[in-house]
């Protein structure tokens, strides 16, 4: 994990981002957490461990590592939720997620639907896509049905 972190720290600096504990600690629990996570969760966790931070910092900060690719950010019913991305990890490779709407753990989709759809618009140029499918993991289900 550390090695992970290490690397996400380079590319900040690497982008003119300063290095500050701060921001370590925001990567660190986001990537230990694999999962999408709103600001908000950010904020609490960072507050319990360095009072006074303000929550415009913990989301400008969460925005930037978006802009440096070192998270993936997605909207999970009207809210912005952050994950570590998985390219600083050991996965280069395209894919896609299933999220679990109740605790927002993330699993691997090792295929895109894009063949089925650029067969669909042979006209059109597509630049980008976004793929999630949502739903509830099974730990989730287990704690609704008891």
């Amino acid at each position: 994990m550390q090695v992970k972190i290490k690397e996400a720290l380079d590319i900040m600096k690497d982008n003119g981002l300063k290095y500050t504990k701060r921001r370590e600690e925001i990567l660190t629990y986001l990537a230990e957490e694999n999962r999408y996570i709103g600001a908000t969760e950010v904020f609490d966790f960072m507050s319990q461990k360095y009072k006074g931070m303000s929550y415009d910092t913990v989301y400008r900060n969460l925005k930037d590592f978006t802009k440096l690719s070192l998270l993936e950010e997605t909207e999970l019913m009207g809210e912005k939720k952050y994950r570590f991305h998985c390219d600083v990890c050991e996965h280069s490779h395209h894919h896609h997620h299933f999220i679990c709407l109740s605790c927002g753990a993330t699993r691997e989709i090792d295929m895109c639907p894009m063949n089925f759809f650029t067969e669909q618009l042979p006209d059109c140029e597509i630049t980008d896509h976004r793929f999630e499918i949502l739903g509830k993991c099974d730990k989730c289900l287990k704690k609704s049905n008891s």
